[in-house]
Order: structure tokens, then sequence, then C-alpha cells
């Protein structure tokens, strides 16, 4: 999976940088914009979860992006608690359809970064794939809530942060929201990774095809 690294500028003139990964299929099916967990505890584009969609996107003929958001790695500005964070994924996908236009984004994220992106609005935005969202973030809806496009949302069924049921309950007014079940393992997800990722990320495919 050859990567090649970019530099983006945001709204409010934020410089993120972002790992790009070309798939040889035209068209693409998508293009996959991927959001690292909380940068406070080490999250970076690096993330072994944030790999596994990466690999999978290619894998499954998209396109995939994955930023260091501001404030991380080489990315210029300030940690603004998942707010503003909001315009580097807006960023990507600016590029996106820079790269392929019209191509659908499956806005995705592992953790903090699911939650940035479920607050991420485009009307290139086909879908949306969040790996262990921690409901403890979630301080208000999500703009995507109430979006009629399709949400897959992936529990592992030991996470430390979210309660699986909890999570069912709160998205339960959701439109067209799938909770996944993740057996087996907790919000890390050191085990299967690839796998978990492989399999929400068709689903979210196989939904805007």
């Amino acid at each position: 999976m050859g990567a090649e690294t970019v530099y983006l500028e945001t709204l409010d003139g934020i410089n993120i940088e972002c790992d790009v990964v070309r798939t040889d299929q035209y068209p693409a099916r998508a293009i996959v914009v991927i959001a690292h967990p909380h940068p406070e505890f080490g999250g970076d584009r690096h993330n072994h979860v944030v790999r596994a969609l990466q690999q999978a996107a290619v894998d499954f003929g998209c396109h995939s992006i994955a930023i260091d958001f501001r404030g991380v790695g080489n990315s210029g500005g300030l940690h603004d608690n998942g707010d503003a964070e909001r315009l580097d994924l807006a960023a990507a996908c600016e590029l996106a359809d820079m790269m392929e236009s019209d191509c659908p984004i499956v806005m995705a994220g592992y953790s903090f970064g699911s939650v940035v992106g479920l607050n991420v609005s485009n009307p290139h935005i086909a879908a949306w794939v969040a790996v262990a969202p921690p409901l403890t973030m979630m301080a208000s809806t999500p703009t995507s809530a109430n979006n009629h496009r399709p949400k897959f949302l992936l529990a592992p069924e030991h996470d430390q942060f979210t309660d699986t049921a909890k999570l069912r309950e709160a998205t339960a007014t959701w439109a067209n929201t799938t909770v996944v079940d993740l057996v087996g393992v907790d919000h890390f997800i050191m085990a299967d990774a690839p796998k978990a990722c492989a399999e929400i990320l068709e689903m979210a495919l196989n939904a805007i095809s």
C-alpha cells in the first residue's frame, strides 16, 4: 500500500498533513476520508485502525485520505477538542473532489476521529463509518444523525468508554443508522482490526452502490 504525503490548507489557514492512497480502479468506488483517535492520547494517522481502514479502502477499489488533525505531527495549529478539527476533514473532502470529481465520499473515523467525522457535512458524503465512537465525546447530537444517508457504527463488545446498549439507545432516533457489534475486543481493537475494518467498510460501500 503506497502512500503519498501531501498538505492541505483549511478554511482557517491551517496546513494539514495527510497520506493519500490511490486505487488503480477507475472510476473508484469511493474516496474514504479517515480520521484518527484522540491526539492527546497518542492518536495520529499512523494508528493501526486508521491503517486498517486505508488497506480495506484500496482492497475495495477506493482512494483514501488519512489526515493528521491540527496540532498533530507536522500539521499546523492547535488541538481544539473536535471543533475546528471538522475543518481539517472538510479540507480532505475538498481534496477528494479534486482527485475524482463527483466520486462519493465515505467519512470514516476511529474513536475521537469518528465523532469528529459524524459532525462533518459535505454534499459528496454518501455514508459515515464510526469505529468505536465514544459516547462521552458526544455532548450533542452529531450533525449527521438526521441525514438520510447511511451511518455504520462499529461497537466493540468490551469497549472501556462506551456501553453497547447505551450506544444503541443514544442512536435509536438517528436516521438510517446501523450499530454493528464487534465481539471479543475492547476499544483499542488490537485483535483483528483489519478484518473488522474491512467488514464495516464493505457494508458502507454496498449501501451506497
